[in-house]
Formats: C-alpha cells, sequence, structure tokens
C-alpha cells in the first residue's frame, strides 16, 4: 500500500509508562514504514511529556501509543493533553494494547482517535491511519508573500569597530 500520501505522513510510535512489553509496537512500528510512512520508534519508558516533545520535533502527524499494563486511561489522554499544551493538539492520536472495549468510549472522549486490540491485522491498522491521518499543516516561518525589499535602509549602518589594541607583553 505505498501511495504518494502515505510517504509524506510521520507517524510517532511510542511506549508510554512502565510497560516494558515493545514487540506489538514494533511490528506495527514496521507493519507502518512498509506501507511507505514514515515512521519514528521512542523505545521504552517515555513519559507523556517526552512524548510530546518528540511529536513536536520530529514534526509528526500522528503519535501511535502500545500499552500493555492497563494505564491506559491514565497515559493516553495525558498524551493527548501534553500534545495541546505545546501547540500540536492537532496530532492525531491512536493506540492498541490491552484495552477492555468499555474503556474506548472514555478514550475517544478524551481525544483518542481510534483504538486497536490485541489481533487486529496489520492491514486494518495500515488502512485506517491512511484514510484518517493527513499530513499537518505546520506554519511558516516568514510569511511568503513578504519580497526580499532591494530598497536601502534608513538606518545609519554604524562604522566598523577598532580593533583590540595588543596586550603590552606583546608589544615590542
Amino acid at each position: 500500500m505505498t501511495t504518494a500520501k502515505a510517504q509524506r505522513v510521520r507517524i510517532l510510535v511510542a511506549k508510554p509508562g512502565l510497560d516494558g512489553h515493545d514487540r506489538g509496537a514494533k511490528v506495527v512500528a514496521r507493519a507502518l514504514r512498509d506501507a511507505g510512512f514514515e515512521v519514528i520508534y521512542t523505545g521504552l519508558h517515555q513519559t507523556p511529556a517526552m512524548i510530546a516533545r518528540a511529536a513536536l520535533q520530529e514534526d509528526v502527524d500522528a503519535v501511535g501509543l502500545s500499552i500493555m499494563s492497563g494505564a491506559h486511561l491514565t497515559l493516553f489522554p495525558a498524551v493527548v493533553h501534553e500534545l495541546a499544551a505545546c501547540g500540536a493538539g492537532d496530532v492525531k492520536v491512536f493506540g492498541g494494547g490491552i484495552i477492555p472495549e468499555e474503556d474506548v468510549a472514555t478514550l475517544h472522549a478524551q481525544g483518542v482517535a481510534k483504538v486497536f486490540f490485541p489481533g487486529t491485522p496489520l492491514d486494518e491498522i495500515v488502512s485506517w491511519v491512511a484514510a484518517n491521518v493527513l499530513p499537518r499543516q505546520l506554519p511558516s516561518a516568514a510569511p511568503s508573500s513578504a519580497a526580499p525589499s532591494s530598497a536601502p535602509s534608513s538606518a545609519p549602518v554604524p562604522p566598523p569597530a577598532a580593533p583590540p589594541a595588543a596586550p603590552p607583553s606583546a608589544r615590542s
């Protein structure tokens, strides 16, 4: 499923909290990469703030979280909150792991876009990302309509500074 759209989308895959089981996250990260997405994997034991900071630094379009420890109701919303706090509230958050079906509505209400359960086919995850994650429109550094001016500046240009005097030991 390599498409032009998929090649532009950047996904951060992260393991929040103390959960040390990362095989599923690595399998999903590889499936997304093989489908043409650009994937950044943060590794184990990430705090929500670390995940949000990495998402901001990497200019990702979505964050995929994996959790097996049962702390999803705490950690998933904390990542959503940290993303919003650092100005990246438009980054889509999805996740999976050992999550009871009755918790999905709560996670959706707290900003988690999609929850995947153990055994979800990788093609289903890839298809959901392709259909639901668009490249973010990042703010430009400078207005593109402003053309550089060739007119001289009206501010006076200061004279060049005089070179420093040589120390007494260097004088002959």
